[in-house]
């Protein structure tokens, strides 16, 4: 019955772009597009860790004490904490393992656990607070409420003791996606109901409530797709920040446990080897940081690409604002 609508940051409603003017803008941001290649290939090596260190004859949990020193406490041997051509970053200190087989495997942990505990987090805030918005006075208060008590509690501290006393027949990955999205749905149900209050008083939904439909039907066809933008934006920004929760419960020693690989547990067993062998902590770091850096520069250009009138801060091989870069473009400035 309608267009998607965006609504900007003064409140103001406005048609959120098609698909193809989404993409154009999207790729218009060379930073962007550098970002999304980045991530891509990185997801794509977590995929196919079996492949790649079937190609490389390496195990993830396969021990190899002769080429540590014993004698010095288990430091690799050789430079480069023992790159060859058999293991091609190295080998862990004291164990031994092939550094790449574990970093690729890590991967997929750190970056499955981070993507799934996102998708929960959207579905929980998407329903809760389209049920705030929609459900009447009552529901609108105990959602409310129980949102702001979600918001408030330290989700550290309640993160290590449901960690200490889950039962270990859970798997740990498991365990670690569902307390992350337990946790961490807030934000999107405050801005899903906030965005569902306001546009359920616009005139097209209104008239779609006259025509008999009933209150989901009009949540599903009139107020999700005008809510997409805004939640689509916010759950990319959700997935790095999840990755450095799940990387921090790990280097705390809470997260995943051994023998299984993630880059936050790779950050505590190196962290009293940084001197002897550097690359055993520089890699699981570099990693992480270039996951983060990725995934926030792709978060800001989504923004932008669904909000064009909002200031770009990627402004990097970007074209000149205030020039027209086509007939919808240039439409779209003399309406505003």
């Amino acid at each position: 019955m309608s267009e998607a609508l965006l609504t900007t940051g003064a409140g103001v409603t406005t048609p959120a772009p098609g698909g193809r003017l989404f993409w154009r803008r999207l790729r218009a941001q060379r930073a962007v597009t550098a970002a999304a290649a980045v991530f891509a290939l990185l997801v794509l090596v977590a995929l196919a860790a079996p492949l790649l260190t079937a190609l490389e004859g390496q195990d993830p949990n396969a021990y190899h004490p002769a080429l540590v020193d014993s004698a010095s406490g288990g430091v690799p041997i050789g430079s480069f904490g023992g790159i060859s051509g058999e293991h091609w970053l190295g080998v862990e200190p004291q164990t031994g393992r092939d550094l790449f087989a574990r970093i690729v495997y890590g991967a997929r942990v750190s970056l499955g656990v981070a993507f799934v505990a996102t998708l929960i987090q959207v579905a929980l805030g998407v329903g809760l607070g389209l049920f705030a918005a929609l459900g009447g006075r009552w529901a609108d208060q105990i959602v409310s409420r129980v949102t702001d008590v979600a918001a408030a509690l330290p989700m550290l501290v309640i993160t290590l003791g449901l960690l200490a006393v889950a039962p270990a027949s859970i798997p740990r990955p498991v365990l670690i996606t569902l307390i992350i999205a337990g946790l961490g749905w807030f934000g999107t149900s405050k801005i899903v109901r906030a965005g569902a209050l306001s546009l359920k008083t616009l005139d097209h939904v209104s008239a779609a409530r006259l025509s008999g439909w009933g209150t989901w039907a009009i949540a599903r066809r009139e107020l999700l797709p005008a809510l997409a933008a805004p939640v689509i934006t916010y759950a990319v920004l959700l997935v790095p920040s999840n990755v450095v929760a799940e990387a921090a419960l790990s280097f705390l020693g809470v997260g995943i446990k051994p023998p299984t690989p993630s880059w936050g547990q790779m950050l505590t067993d190196a962290n009293t080897w940084y001197q002897a062998a550097p690359t055993y902590l520089l890699l699981p770091a570099g990693l992480l940081f270039i996951t983060v850096l990725s995934l926030t520069m792709i978060g800001e250009g989504v923004r932008t690409a669904l909000d064009p009138r909002a200031a770009s801060r990627l402004r990097v091989g970007t074209r000149n604002q205030n020039e027209p870069t086509g007939p919808i473009e240039s439409l779209e400035e003399k309406a505003s």
